[in-house]
């Protein structure tokens, strides 16, 4: 055998390898994925309809029944701080097919402010994937005279516990982000708990509460315009969704990088193949061109991550909070 005809057919045996070993992962990752395509989504949205947690929900629903041909309905399932949807999940069966769509409140802060907290996160869910960030902002109404966090904290400074803020209620992630805001600047402001973000905001839109920490998805319209003054973003970069707000860290505010989020869970049970598979279909559907338009309307971004990656974030966060509930002595009504 001539070495040019061995050199080819060593050629030709190196592609054949190569194409074997593409096609290995692509029969076991196709299993999943039948596995997936057996049966119609139900999305669980433990929150009303309208708002990010139901437009995330609506977003996965519309790429899984593209994507694997199957129908794929959202459920919207309010009461009880958001428990009775998170429970149905709890209940059903893991296999990719019941998914729940929930804000970070649910999964990192109630489980430590709750005291009859009903569920175990880490054992009676697989986390999936972050889905999406909306980053918080601290905002004042315009006749609080304020242009930025750095004259807030100047004036507080002054004038201690003359300055009050607003939250959605006691326990609640924005009420936690004014106190760590609090600790961190060395000031004290007077927290005004509301039972809702509507008549929070709606408090310092009159000018009756001077402050509030919001989502930026609530506070953008009147951002927009001129009904509420921004003072900083709570995230460590700027946020693409408003690159021209100044985080509070370049005004001098460091460690309050707080940020609203919404995760994707599934029931316990259900197999690191199938969360894999969803994290992966979830990263693409969110990174559409039209789909990142619509997460920026509201003021979100997409962050999705993998399941391990995602698993520990939540276990990292909801010890950040339970160490600020304690040592602020902080109690649900």
């Amino acid at each position: 055998m001539t070495m040019q005809r061995r050199t080819h057919l060593i050629s030709i045996a190196g592609a054949a390898l190569v194409a074997l070993a593409a096609v290995a992962p692509a029969h076991a990752q196709s299993a999943v994925e039948k596995q997936l395509a057996s049966d119609r989504f139900t999305i669980v949205s433990p929150f009303p309809p309208g708002g990010p947690v139901d437009t995330l929900a609506r977003v996965l629903s519309e790429g899984l029944a593209k994507r694997y041909g199957q129908a794929a309905v959202v459920e919207n399932m309010p009461g009880a701080a958001g428990n009775i949807g998170i429970d149905k999940v709890k209940q059903a069966k893991g296999d990719g097919h019941t998914l729940l769509v929930v804000p970070a409140g649910n999964l990192t802060i109630n489980p430590t402010l709750m005291p009859n907290f009903p569920f175990d996160i880490q054992k009676d869910f697989v986390a999936v994937t972050m889905l999406a960030k909306a980053p918080n902002v601290l905002v004042a109404s315009p006749s609080a005279g304020l242009k930025s966090a750095k004259e807030l904290v100047a004036q507080a400074t002054a004038k201690p516990g003359t300055l009050s803020y607003a939250s959605p209620g006691v326990g609640s992630g924005l009420h936690l982000a004014g106190e760590l805001f609090k600790q961190q600047a060395g000031i004290d402001l007077l927290h005004v708990p509301y039972k809702g973000t509507a008549p929070a905001l709606n408090d310092v839109l009159g000018g009756v509460v001077p402050l509030m920490f919001s989502n930026l998805p609530a506070t953008l319209p009147f951002i927009k315009n001129g009904k509420l003054v921004v003072l900083g973003v709570t995230e460590a970069k700027r946020t693409p969704a408003a690159p021209e707000i100044p985080t509070l860290a370049e005004q001098g505010i460091q460690g309050v990088a707080v940020t609203s989020w919404y995760g994707l869970l599934a029931p316990a049970g259900t197999s690191p193949a199938v969360a894999e598979q969803l994290a992966k279909d979830a990263a693409q559907m969110l990174a559409q061109p039209e789909v990142r338009e619509r997460l920026k309307a509201q003021g979100m971004t997409e962050a999705t991550m993998k399941p391990a990656e995602f698993a520990a974030y939540m276990r990292d966060e909801t010890a950040m909070w339970a160490r600020i509930i304690k040592a602020r002595n902080i109690v649900a009504e």
